[in-house]
């Protein structure tokens, strides 16, 4: 599972960029007879929240002291931890959460890998909780899970209309404890319940091999702090080899460090060239990233690039970039469509906030967030097996028809 900031990669789920802690001022004086006040870090904006805008608040809060049928009480705090919980889902983004302190710990132990999971990322699509991908060899992928797998049920729990990071903390735990997830697959109107006992991630990231005629293979799992120097070593094979068609693999691989993808993007493009924009919206002025033109190919280059339902975030973006800049072509389906930027915000010592800020966007303007890629060449998978690779088989065939 990944969670993507800029320059950092954080194992949790869900897009790429370093964290830039914002420290901000929330003041606020709330009561029956008073306004509630909201001050921006530079105070030069304020607005007001109005009594009779935030009496319903106070109603709730006073009939649920008196009427709720509880065992256990909630203290005062609790109640203000869900309000600004709620406040943060009221943006109908599943990437904005508050984390209360308990779960700002478990987020915190999710950032140092102080934990065991099954390994998969999983993110929301359509409104539903679903697996962007198994990792390489993980238990989820030993237990038959597939990327675009919907998850119905952590235990006995519900998932609908579940965050992503609740989802997280009820998947992840010890060492060598099982954890039973119904899924429902693409196609099938039966779920399944897979009983998977956690471990602890190793997140794979390179293999290469080369394939008759000429052509050589280099199959990314993930963008992590060691993918450029394995990438780079991978590429002078390649060169070495005098070969000149190249298959970069994808498929599966749901992103991770955005200085991975954009300094592989760069051994193929000119300097100057984008490879991928960071838009603010009307927060703030666009940030361009742009090839550091190493640009060790020419012309000859012959490539295309595999993909899938599991090809998510900094994947979208190297490929992505490539596309789009004229250097390869894309085999296989849709890409899973996860391209947000997010900041950790603290918001006192033991809590903190997880808010989308920006969206990437392609060098020809496409919202990653927003129905993933298109392949050129769309080949189904549903018939693949690891003896019969469809998608591998279309891209071969592709490259030895080029001369």
């Amino acid at each position: 599972m990944d969670f993507n900031f800029k320059n950092k990669y954080i194992p949790i789920t869900i897009v790429c960029a370093v964290v830039l802690i914002v420290v901000f001022y929330t003041g606020f004086f709330a009561g029956t007879e008073k306004a509630l006040y909201v001050i921006n870090a530079d105070k030069t904006d304020t607005t007001a929240v109005t009594q009779e805008q935030f009496a319903p608040f106070w109603k709730v809060w006073n009939i649920l002291d008196q009427k709720y049928v509880k065992s256990a009480s909630s203290t005062a705090q609790d109640k203000i931890w869900g309000a600004i919980q709620g406040l943060a889902a009221s943006y109908g983004d599943p990437y904005t959460v508050f984390f209360p302190p308990t779960q700002s710990k478990m987020f915190q132990d999710d950032i140092t890998g102080n934990f065991g999971g099954v390994g998969m990322e999983i993110g929301i699509k359509n409104n539903q909780l679903v697996v962007v991908a198994p990792l390489k060899d993980s238990p989820a992928s030993k237990a038959g899970v597939k990327a675009g797998d919907a998850i119905l049920k952590i235990e006995a729990t519900s998932t609908q209309g579940m965050p992503v990071d609740k989802a997280v903390n009820l998947i992840r735990g010890p060492k060598g404890s099982p954890v039973n997830i119904t899924f429902l697959s693409a196609g099938s109107s039966a779920p399944v319940v897979k009983k998977i006992v956690r471990d602890t991630i190793n997140i794979p990231t390179l293999d290469t091999e080369t394939r008759a005629g000429g052509i050589s293979v280099i199959r990314l799992y993930s963008f992590t702090a060691q993918s450029p120097d394995l990438f780079r070593n991978a590429l002078r094979e390649f060169v070495m080899s005098g070969n000149h068609k190249l298959i970069l693999d994808l498929r599966g691989n749901p992103g991770g460090y955005l200085d991975a993808a954009w300094d592989m993007a760069s051994y193929f493009l000119p300097a100057g060239k984008v490879v991928v924009t960071e838009d603010f919206g009307t927060k703030g002025a666009p940030n361009v990233f742009r090839s550091k033109g190493y640009n060790i190919f020419d012309k000859n280059l012959k490539m295309l690039i595999l993909v899938d339902g599991g090809s998510a975030s900094a994947s979208e973006i190297l490929a992505g970039a490539l596309t789009e800049q004229g250097v390869a072509k894309l085999v296989g389906s849709k890409t899973f469509g996860k391209g947000v930027v997010q900041e950790l915000i603290p918001i006192t010592a033991d809590t903190s906030l997880k808010v989308t800020v920006a969206r990437w966007m392609t060098p020809k303007g496409h919202n990653l967030s927003e129905n993933g890629l298109d392949p050129d060449y769309a080949v189904s998978a549903a018939s693949s097996t690891p003896e019969n690779d469809i998608v591998m088989n279309k891209a071969i065939q592709l490259l030895n028809q080029q001369p």
